[in-house]
């Protein structure tokens, strides 16, 4: 501060530098908030769009002993708890969202979805 300048323009000066040096818009928050409206849900719905999810497809489930498990080797079956055409689970991150059936589309497998999950199911399925 020099010796002509008074202590309310040096606050003034100080205020409008952020701690880094650089200038910042010393505009109140509510003013700019009202001279660009932003739709607020618009914006989070893209945020979540982005965010990545494992899906995984179950076939079924079996429970074995280590001993059982390196025993395995080329050739051996391991039965599983569900029947042969059963639908698969379709899970999102582990939890269950679908079911469908296995189908071949240009030499790879996929999967058609028959049934979407209701939320009273995937509750259940949690416990």
């Amino acid at each position: 501060m020099s010796e002509t300048e008074s202590p309310e323009a040096a606050a003034e000066d100080v205020a409008a530098v952020s701690p880094l040096g650089q200038d910042f818009d010393a505009e109140p928050a509510a003013t700019a908030a009202a001279a660009a409206p932003a739709p607020a849900s618009v914006a989070s719905l893209d945020v979540l769009l982005d965010i990545p999810v494992t899906l995984s497809l179950e076939l079924g489930r079996t429970r074995m002993s280590i001993r059982e498990l390196l025993a395995l080797g080329q050739g051996s079956v391991v039965r599983l708890d569900r029947p042969a055409g059963e639908p698969l689970d379709i899970l999102v991150n582990g939890c269950l969202i679908a079911r469908g059936e296995v189908v071949v589309v240009n030499d790879r497998f996929g999967v058609r979805i028959t049934e979407i999950a209701s939320p009273e199911e995937r509750i259940k399925r949690l416990r």
